[in-house]
């Protein structure tokens, strides 16, 4: 592993701007919740866990194992107090990157006291990062970028039309879980889809009950102006 790589979180890099060098890491994968109810007197379970729509997953979880070296004691402890309040600071979880995972981010939080193990004239910091469950895309979905586009993983979309009375379109969610997209219309409109009518009004907006499930998303918009919709896939 190239020690010059490492990750961006809270706005800065750990080898960039702490000279942290990466001794090893793990990058968890979550588990599936799955609400189960057996039938009384029988063998028979029933499997409850896609009953809003889509598979729940716990939170995963990341460990960062970083080397950090200073011969002069001062300097290594003044360096201990800034990377302590650096990955301390933020309250809730917010984006992490991982130079060794290009187009893709995290969402994590440092819930847990980090570990630091000092020797003579280094320390090595071990760090445990609670993540959301899925990898987000660093681009929203109908970016015409080239470069980063992968050929396994992206699908190539158009996800802002035009409207002028009734136009199908359709929306693909390349993603693992499902998606509830922003949309942002110059007018307000409606959305069929799988039967039922959803009102969007001017501006920006986004539904609880308006979802994108994994795969194809076919409907019909209704209305007179611009519509578009903004989402990332989620990954495992």
């Amino acid at each position: 592993m190239t020690n010059h790589f490492g990750i961006t979180f809270n706005e800065k890099h750990s080898y960039r701007d702490f000279g942290l060098r990466v001794l090893e890491k793990h990058i968890g994968n979550p588990s599936k919740i799955k609400r189960k109810e057996r039938v009384p007197f029988s063998n028979q379970i029933y499997d409850f866990s896609n009953i809003y729509g889509g598979q729940e997953y716990e939170e995963r979880h990341l460990t960062y194992v970083f080397n950090l070296r200073d011969y002069d004691k001062v300097n290594l402890a003044i360096k201990k107090v800034e990377i302590l309040n650096w990955l301390m600071q933020p309250n809730e979880k917010i984006q992490l990157l991982d130079d060794y995972i290009p187009g893709y981010y995290f969402l994590a939080e440092v819930e847990e006291a980090p570990d630091f193990d000092e020797l003579r004239f280094r320390g090595v910091f071990t760090i445990n990062f609670t993540a959301y469950p899925f990898k987000i895309g660093e681009y929203e979905e109908g970016n015409d970028l080239w470069d980063p586009f992968n050929f396994l993983l992206d699908v190539a979309q158009i996800t802002d039309f035009e409207v002028a009375g009734t136009k199908a379109v359709t929306l693909y969610n390349p993603g693992a879980s499902i998606i509830k997209p922003k949309i942002r219309s110059s007018s307000p409109m409606q959305i069929i889809k799988d039967g039922i009518t959803y009102k969007v009004p001017v501006g920006e907006s986004e539904s609880h009950d308006f979802i994108l499930q994994q795969g194809e998303n076919k409907m019909t918009i209704k209305g007179i102006g611009k519509i578009s919709f903004h989402f990332r896939k989620e990954l495992i």
